[in-house]
């Protein structure tokens, strides 16, 4: 079998691993050992402190785990090939190395500010950035060149029907002019302002008899 040989040409990732590790984390822990000055606390602790005086731990009580900080990677061998899986107080301790891991930069970086210019108020905008300018109204004449040729009291057929579809048709309304207006309005095209009909007041019966 002949692999393809795409390995150079792929993209890579910059990770970055520590090369000697020098911690190790414990998981699944009586919950004892979470308690300050604890008999088994002290127990667990001098397992450790046989392979290196100078450790530290770091105790997570919600996770149930310990990280084991060691002054270097040997002594950290060490204490993981001889511990892992061994007995400690009715239990197996599970060992296994706190690799630290770097993706890309160290850093948590800010997020690139690409569109920060739409906040209010607004910054300064980006490089190369230009304003759209608004394109030209069209303007559809023979619409109305069509509208302007309905008459009143007319149909016009626009669409017409089909076994499947209707048809549109547009009916205009006629022109109910009304007799009050008077003949200078009629020439100006204006229509006589309507005059506003007061409800008439129903008859008052008295309903106490003097």
């Amino acid at each position: 079998m002949h692999q393809s040989v795409n390995e150079d040409t792929e993209a890579t990732v910059d990770v970055q691993f520590t090369d000697l590790l020098d911690s190790l984390l414990a998981w699944k822990v009586p919950v004892e050992i979470f308690i300050t000055d604890s008999p088994l606390r002290t127990s667990f602790e001098e397992l450790f402190r046989a392979f290196d005086q100078n450790v530290t731990f770091q105790f997570f009580k919600s996770f149930r785990r310990v990280r084991i900080n060691f002054s270097n990677a040997l002594a950290a061998a060490e204490a993981r090939a001889k511990l892992h899986k061994s007995d400690f107080n009715g239990r197996e301790v599970r060992l296994c190395f706190a690799q630290s891991v770097h993706i890309g930069s160290p850093r948590l970086e800010p997020p690139k500010p690409d569109k920060q210019f739409l906040l209010s108020p607004p910054p300064s905008p980006p490089v190369g950035w230009e304003q759209a300018k608004d394109s030209t109204p069209v303007i559809n004449y023979e619409l109305l060149c069509a509208i302007a040729r309905l008459g009143p009291g007319e149909k016009y057929e626009l669409q017409p029907g089909t076994p499947t579809t209707p048809s549109v048709v547009v009916h205009v309304c006629e022109n109910d002019q009304d007799s009050s207006e008077t003949e200078k309005d009629m020439e100006e095209g204006r229509r006589a302002r309507p005059k506003i009909i007061q409800t008439r007041r129903p008859e008052y019966t008295s309903s106490v008899k003097q």
